[in-house]
């Protein structure tokens, strides 16, 4: 009993213990993390063992190809046919029946076959190296990508908490005026209309710490999901905002040179043209003659009885070897209609191939305007949050000395937290434009 006892409190130990696993991320953490543990990152990583796989499979189909067969016959009855009778002593114009072969018999045969030449082979080894480079192109392209998700759904948390804990911030200031308006209502210093108008303030205010609560939960959750974790796993950010901001200013990227043909995407284009160049040879190697070479061997028993382990009785050998060649003669224009088309698929990889080199250089120059814009904005948002604050301490004094109403009151605190808004989105943007640029530069 005591035995059952332990048993059921280590299988309630461990699902607790499990529920509690907590991970702890800098930025720069979360992001190697993801680059080993996120699903799509798995899933290309797997890519890339099916693209290594695949090139021995085309390597092997010009390596020896073996085969052996057993073949069994056992005639449960065996079958009858007839000869003219006269040929063993009987009346001309008669049949007897008669039984050919014996009851049973066995073959045993080895097969070697070795391909000698075939020009689809050579370009099939070619495509098969090109494909596994395809392969780790796309692993590198993922990681951007995930690379990049990763900062932003970092940045969407931080965001979401550092906008929490100023609207807590700004709902004790609005909880604390109200108090003092409530006691000037009531000695008759204020009206009622000022008392009703910061209630609705803060009405507001709880509404969007609601809201903000819950995108919150969302955004979390994202970060789970792009790290390769269950979303309902607690994750601490080491990072904060202003920091984050701090670690994405960095104004030499702004003259960074760009290095097109390093580029990932470039890359990635012109092995799509070297994959169309190979299948132009592919098609052109079916007119090309193919030359296959075997050996055969194999043993035979045969008799009414067999004896498998008598390898010396009743066993008879044989042996052929034979080369063949096959040679494309005609095809009523198919082969050329088919080198035709791999051309003209060439020449529209090459055609994509240049669009894709313009367009990077125009994202290039696009991402290093907008991460100029975004660092421009951030002062500017920074100057704007702290010239609110002094207004709104300025008038929060002036309404409580009667020198303002309730309306100018709250129309100071909504510019404030309208800064207050602004200012976070501002860091947020210097972040994801600073990955952005990074990306246009293939800078990681």
């Amino acid at each position: 009993m005591k035995k059952i006892f332990t048993l059921f409190f280590v299988m309630c130990w461990i699902p607790a213990t499990m529920a509690q696993e907590a991970y702890s991320f800098s930025l720069d953490e979360a992001i190697q993390y993801a680059l080993k543990n996120n699903y799509t990152v798995r899933n290309a990583s797997l890519d890339i063992e099916a693209a290594e796989k695949q090139k021995w499979e085309a390597t092997s189909f010009g390596l020896p190809q073996v085969d052996a067969g057993i073949d069994y016959q056992n005639w449960i009855k065996q079958q009858v046919s007839f000869i003219p009778s006269e040929i063993i002593g009987g009346e001309p114009g008669e049949f007897t029946p008669v039984v050919f072969g014996t009851k049973q018999n066995m073959n045993a045969t080895v097969t070697v076959n070795q391909l000698i030449f075939d020009g689809s082979y050579l370009v099939g080894l070619q495509s098969a190296k090109t494909f596994l480079m395809i392969s780790n192109l796309a692993k590198e392209k993922t990681d951007q990508t995930i690379r990049e998700a990763v900062i932003n759904a970092y940045g969407n948390v931080l965001v979401a908490q550092e906008t929490l804990a100023i609207l807590y911030k700004n709902k004790e200031v609005l909880e604390k005026n109200l108090n003092e308006t409530r006691i000037l209502l009531q000695n008759g210093f204020t009206e009622e209309q000022d008392f009703e108008q910061q209630q609705i303030t803060l009405l507001n205010i709880e509404n969007e710490i609601n809201r903000s609560s819950r995108l919150e939960t969302i955004s979390k959750q994202a970060l789970n999901i792009t790290l390769g974790i269950p979303i309902e796993t607690e994750v601490e950010l080491t990072e904060n905002l202003e920091n984050l901001a701090l670690k994405s200013t960095d104004l030499q990227m702004l003259y960074q040179d760009f290095d097109l043909e390093n580029h990932v995407d470039y890359r990635i284009a012109d092995n799509q043209v070297l994959s169309d160049e190979l299948l132009v040879k592919y098609e052109k190697s079916k007119s090309i003659p193919s030359i296959n070479a075997f050996v055969n061997y194999s043993t035979f028993q045969y008799g009414d009885e067999l004896a498998f382990q008598e390898f010396d009785e009743n066993w008879f050998d044989s042996s052929l070897f034979g080369i063949s060649m096959k040679i494309p003669v005609f095809s009523s224009l198919q082969r050329s209609s088919r080198t035709q088309q791999a051309k003209i698929n060439l020449m529209q990889s090459e055609i994509e191939k240049y669009e894709i080199s313009e367009n990077l250089k125009l994202q290039v120059s696009t991402a290093k305007n907008k991460y100029q814009f975004s660092l421009d904005q951030f002062q500017t948002s920074k100057k704007n949050l702290a010239l609110a604050e002094r207004i709104a301490e300025k008038e929060q004094i002036k309404f409580f000395e009667g020198l303002s109403s309730s309306i100018d009151l709250t129309n100071t605190q909504n510019q404030l937290f309208g800064s207050q808004q602004d200012y976070i989105q501002s860091i947020l943007e210097i972040i994801q434009s600073k990955v952005e640029l990074e990306n246009a530069l293939n800078l990681f």
